[in-house]
């Protein structure tokens, strides 16, 4: 947590047992770090998904048979919510299913869309599979599981559909594709990196003599990545591989960029590998400059270093080395530099250029303080507003709340982060329930090497403000059967409630500000509820009552949800 002092005083950093500290410390603690594709898993001694988790840890997959008991020590038996998450590379994406079996009640959403919607208490497994179809590239899958009372079972996994008639989505094309050649033995291996799709079946690697074709028939098929070809004709020609990728469903890549194989006695060395400089991003080197390293390369006497403004921009030799580095004592800070180089050995044959390698002397410059802070108390929470960042590499803004804790004269804003704003906006909306409580809040700038202001220039200027009170004046009786959660959605508010035994339908309300009383939204015998009606820019309270066979409703039960303009 990044604490800050109020607007008249300043601020300080402190540690969690409330000990002061330098100002440079920065937040808090996150959550574990779960290589994909295991899943986060979050334990809430809740069904509403509330508060901090009792427990976050890594799970391997979904498939939990609790029964009776708790979950993990500190949870009750019942009336628990377990949240899972897991963010993963589906390559080229494709059909897939995403088959639940669940007792109590389960949810499944892809980048944040739900999926599946199974959610009442039951006392039996309910079953459920439903097909999706995930674009290429990274996406995140979440599943919320409750158990409202009695036994607690959930399943879930997502696997691809294998048909041909429903896969019709190609396998990426294979990345990170190379050629090696033994002189001495007159082999290549050409190797690739490997693909991400879960339903690939291989590879298959292709070879064409320099002015031909690729035949339709491949060399070779193989689920490594990589191949030795035995078979190269040494006969002083260049010949060209290409790899393709194929998957269970018969579809086959687009085949990569040829690699060159030329089979003569003159073979030049192998191009460096593992080029980088500074470690891409770091200091000038202690005599100055930026310092570019790579591999040694089997036979080379000297290497040629050449550096290019882009990647794939014209590379301009800047000298040769015997050894394995060159100080490139012209670099600039904050500039990024690209370098590739060349094996030279003792014939004089040069080796093709390396792959690009990057980097450039680190940026210790951190932003200026962010200034003009301004935060007004809303229906919905806050509106806060501040100063543009005269800062021409800012790469966000950090919104920090907390609440004032001290004495007099010697307070601070004891606060964590809230969200991360792009650095083109300079205003933000925080939504909370809007019941009179005073918070604080301050902002830091970091740029795009992790500049801290706070951490460099702090301490930071914190902004202490009342929320208004929008509670009702109606209080809610307790000893309702009624479980209501209200969720801020783009299309409103979203109401959710159990199934409660017996009853023959359920009365929704909202309260009415003006009125200053509850008036009836709907009747429904559904266990949910959409608001659609409901304004932007305010807070809404909800109450949902029971209908029993005698005509009679049930004491309410209660929730808010605050919408943001």
């Amino acid at each position: 947590m990044n604490p800050a002092r109020r607007t008249t005083t300043t601020a300080v950093v402190l540690s969690a047992t409330g000990a002061l500290l330098s100002t440079a410390t920065t937040a808090a603690s996150a959550a574990p770090s779960c290589p994909s594709p295991s899943y986060i898993r979050m334990f809430y001694a809740n069904t509403t998904f509330s508060g901090a988790p009792k427990k976050t840890d890594c799970d391997s997959g979904i498939s939990e048979h609790w029964g009776t008991g708790a979950p993990a020590t500190g949870l009750p038996r019942d009336n628990f919510g377990v949240r899972w998450s897991v963010t993963r590379d589906f390559g080229s994406g494709g059909p897939f299913s995403l088959p639940v079996s669940t007792q109590d009640g389960v949810r499944v959403y892809l980048d944040g869309v739900r999926k599946v919607d199974i959610w009442k208490n039951v006392s039996t497994d309910q079953s459920k599979s439903v097909d999706v179809t995930i674009p290429s590239g990274r996406h995140t899958l979440r599943v919320d599981y409750v158990n409202w009372t009695g036994t607690a079972d959930v399943a879930f996994s997502y696997l691809p559909r294998l048909s041909a008639a429903d896969d019709k989505v190609k396998p990426l094309v294979p990345t990170g594709t190379s050629v090696s050649y033994d002189t001495a033995t007159g082999r290549a291996k050409p190797s690739w990196t490997k693909n991400k799709e879960m339903d690939l079946a291989g590879y298959r690697v292709y070879r064409r003599l320099k002015g031909m074709s690729f035949g339709s028939k491949p060399l070779a098929t193989t689920t490594s990545t990589s191949y030795t070809d035995a078979t190269l004709p040494k006969t002083g020609e260049t010949y060209y591989y290409e790899v393709r990728a194929y998957d269970r469903a018969g579809n086959e890549s687009a085949g990569t960029a040829d690699q060159a194989v030329t089979t003569v006695d003159r073979v030049a060395p192998d191009a460096p590998a593992n080029v980088s400089a500074g470690g891409h991003f770091g200091p000038a080197d202690s005599t100055g400059g930026l310092k570019v390293v790579w591999d040694r390369v089997t036979g080379a006497v000297s290497y040629r270093v050449f550096r290019a403004a882009s990647e794939n921009g014209t590379y301009t030799a800047l000298g040769t080395t015997d050894q394995l580095s060159y100080l490139d004592t012209s670099a600039a800070e904050k500039v990024v530099y690209y370098y590739r180089v060349s094996a030279v050995d003792a014939a004089g044959n040069e080796s093709a250029r390396s792959e690009p390698g990057y980097g450039k002397i680190w940026d210790n410059d951190p932003p200026a303080l962010v200034t003009g802070l301004n935060v007004t108390p809303t229906e919905y929470g806050f509106h806060l507003d501040w100063d543009r960042s005269p800062a021409t590499d800012l790469k966000y803004y950090e919104i920090h709340r907390g609440e004032v804790l001290g004495d007099p004269g010697d307070q601070v804003c004891w606060g964590g982060t809230a969200d991360y704003v792009s650095p083109g906006t300079t205003s933000y909306d925080y939504t909370t329930l809007p019941d009179g409580d005073e918070v604080c809040f301050f902002v830091d700038a970091v740029d795009d090497q992790g500049n801290s202001a706070i951490k460099w220039n702090g301490p930071a200027e914190a902004v202490t403000v009342a929320e208004l009170d929008m509670t009702p004046g109606e209080p809610t009786p307790g000893g309702s059967p009624v479980r209501l959660s209200a969720t801020a959605e783009g299309t409103g508010v979203a109401l959710a409630w159990n199934a409660v035994a017996d009853a023959t339908g359920y009365q929704v309300y909202r309260w009415n500000p003006d009125t200053r009383a509850y008036e009836k939204l709907a009747a429904t015998t559904d266990s949910s509820y959409q608001d659609t009606g409901a304004a932007r820019g305010t807070t809404h309270f909800y109450r949902v009552t029971a209908l029993q066979p005698d005509g009679t409703e049930s004491a309410p039960g209660a929730d808010w949800a605050s919408l943001a303009p």
